[in-house]
This record gives structure tokens, sequence and C-alpha cells, in this order.
């Protein structure tokens, strides 16, 4: 089973190589959909969840939102276009949520990046 929640959160970017409007300084506010999948839990606190989306939130939150939210993405990320970056959330997403199965990253309203395990 599956479950997943969204974030959102503002950041700063260069493509320093980009021929086009993207090589100035810009900004986004991005949208993170982040889904995790495994079975059901049939005992403890979690009982009948896969995970609780309050733990799931916990963790994306201090291991990407905190980080990213009205950053300079450069710092973080030497080309940082939504390719990168979702790999980025994944790689560190990953190490703690080993039942991560995908991560998308809208860059605008109709524009994504997405990974799936």
């Amino acid at each position: 089973m599956k479950i997943g929640t969204f974030f959102g959160f503002e950041a700063a970017h260069v493509l320093p190589h980009h021929p086009g409007k993207c090589s100035r300084l810009h900004g986004h506010s991005y949208r993170l959909e982040i889904v995790v999948e495994g079975p059901l839990q049939h005992a403890g606190p979690a009982a009948g969840m896969v995970m609780d989306f309050g733990d799931l939130k916990a963790v994306v939150r201090r291991t990407v939102i905190d980080v990213l939210d009205h950053s300079d993405l450069n710092a973080a990320i030497p080309n940082p276009t939504a390719e990168e970056i979702a790999a980025w959330i994944w790689g560190h997403l990953e190490r703690e949520l080993p039942m991560l199965h995908r991560v998308v990253l809208w860059e605008t309203a109709t524009a994504y990046a997405a990974i799936e395990r």
C-alpha cells in the first residue's frame, strides 16, 4: 500500500550553463510530493497504517524542507535543475525513509521531475 503527502517551499537558483532566462537568479514556489510504500502495520500505535502521517511529515520537514525552504539552492546543489533537486531530495530521504517510493518535485504548475523506485 502507498501513502503520500505534499509540501511547499520557496527557493531561488541559477542555472549557470543554461542559455536562457534561467541563467539569471530567480525563484520558484516548489510543490513536493513524497510517497512511501509498505505493508499495513498490524500492531502498536501505527496499527492499520503504513506509516503515521505525522512521522512522515516530520522526517520530510527536518531532512528537506528545513534545509531548502527560502534558500539559494546553488549552495547545496551545484546545478539545481528540477531533476537534480529531485535527486538530491531522494538521496537525503532514502536514508531516513527506507520505504520511499516516489519523489515528485513541481517547479511550476505545469513542469515537474519525478523519481520512483
